[in-house]
């Protein structure tokens, strides 16, 4: 092939080329196109074996004008239909990407910290508050996901009532008043909730009063962290004890609800510390978390044995769940997860890192297999919470 005349090497190309054209376009292609393209094939062939140069120049000529007639002409794409079809496979490729390989997850509530973040809001009282610059607060927004907001009461009257507004990654909660006026705050329920009382007023907003224009809340609104979670490993191995993973609520969300005083229980995913794996026992002996009667190892489940909790002060590590009707309310209580199940009913047990405010599997149970939708993967935003990397 090395030694092949150029002129040979193109007449060839050309004749694979006619080929390629026939079979894509055959369906196009009228039967009187189908024979000329066949019969100027032939006597290219016959050219290229003659290995006359003008007769193989004639045949390609012929050949080459044969097939760009063969279709009638389009009109070129405009530029508006060509930035629309690149928008429409953008979407696709992203939708397929979502659906099988890598999703993205916002965690709305601080039931995984200090390993991750959930939306923090953090009052600033007094009258002499004011916003930064815009340069500071796009900056802030950038890096650390933070709104500086005041949010004014819409008309006089009584807080009546609360409502999920959450769209896509941006949680949002609309407070209701008894003259049917609402506000919107960027926040969960029960962080709205702190927002306006205060974090260590933890009473309900449920008949607080207001006039036109007074402030319900002025200072900054933290964004949980944004992790993507990992959908392919779990086809291909075994979930691990101790690794951060996201799970789905079907099937959850009647033992869930029974525990609705919690934002979690009104969520579609779940993000938590896989800590028991089928055929384990779980129990809590706090700070600590026994799976098969020890003390477990991991370095995930170990570190959070040490950590304080935000849900009880003074206290560290794992702890009881609060609820008469929950699973693990004392040292005494187990929880043991099926092994040998039908395919999808294998139990798994999630736990938050921040154990006295996170609604687990001390409360409600275990997670069955086919919750399970993979681990977490990667803190993806914002940048300076010290979170940035991968998940451990």
């Amino acid at each position: 092939m090395f030694f092949t005349p150029k002129w040979k090497k193109d007449a060839e190309g050309l004749l694979k080329g006619a080929k390629k054209f026939l079979h894509y376009k055959r369906d196009l292609l009228k039967p009187d196109r189908i024979d000329e393209i066949e019969s100027r094939r032939a006597d290219l062939s016959v050219a290229i074996k003659s290995r006359k140069l003008d007769a193989v120049k004639e045949a390609s000529t012929q050949l080459h004008a044969t097939c760009e007639k063969a279709l009638p002409r389009q009109a070129p794409i405009g530029w508006l239909e060509e930035n629309v079809e690149v928008i429409f496979v953008a979407l696709v490729v992203a939708l397929g990407l979502r659906s099988y390989v890598i999703q993205p997850f916002r965690i709305p509530t601080g039931s995984m910290q200090p390993t991750l973040n959930g939306i923090i809001a953090t009052p600033m009282v007094g009258e002499d508050f004011s916003k930064p610059w815009l340069g500071k607060q796009a900056y802030d927004w950038v890096t650390r996901a933070r709104q500086w907001r005041q949010i004014e009461a819409p008309a006089s009257g009584r807080i009546s009532g609360t409502r999920d507004r959450s769209w896509l990654f941006f949680s949002r909660t609309e407070v209701r008043f008894d003259t049917g006026a609402s506000v919107i705050f960027p926040c969960p329920a029960n962080e709205t909730m702190q927002a306006i009382n205060g974090h260590d007023r933890p009473e309900s907003i449920l008949g607080k009063t207001y006039k036109a224009g007074e402030v319900m809340f002025q200072g900054t609104i933290d964004g949980g962290d944004l992790v993507l979670v990992d959908k392919i490993s779990y086809h291909f191995r075994q979930p691990k004890r101790g690794e951060v993973f996201v799970f789905d609520t079907r099937g959850l969300q009647k033992r869930i609800g029974v525990f609705s005083n919690s934002d979690q229980s009104n969520a579609t995913h779940y993000i938590k510390r896989l800590c028991g794996v089928p055929g384990d026992t779980l129990r809590v002996e706090a700070p600590h978390l026994y799976v098969n009667g020890k003390i477990a190892t991991e370095t995930g489940i170990q570190n959070v044995s040490g950590l304080p909790n935000t849900g009880h002060k003074g206290n560290f590590g794992y702890s009881y769940a609060e609820s008469s009707m929950g699973e693990l309310l004392t040292s005494a209580d187990e929880l043991s997860l099926k092994k040998e199940a039908t395919i999808g009913m294998r139990e798994y047990a999630a736990l938050g890192d921040n154990s006295g405010n996170s609604l687990d599997s001390r409360y409600w149970g275990s997670v069955k297999e086919f919750n399970v939708v993979g681990p977490a993967l990667f803190s993806l935003w914002p940048f300076t919470t010290g979170h940035w990397g991968f998940i451990k």
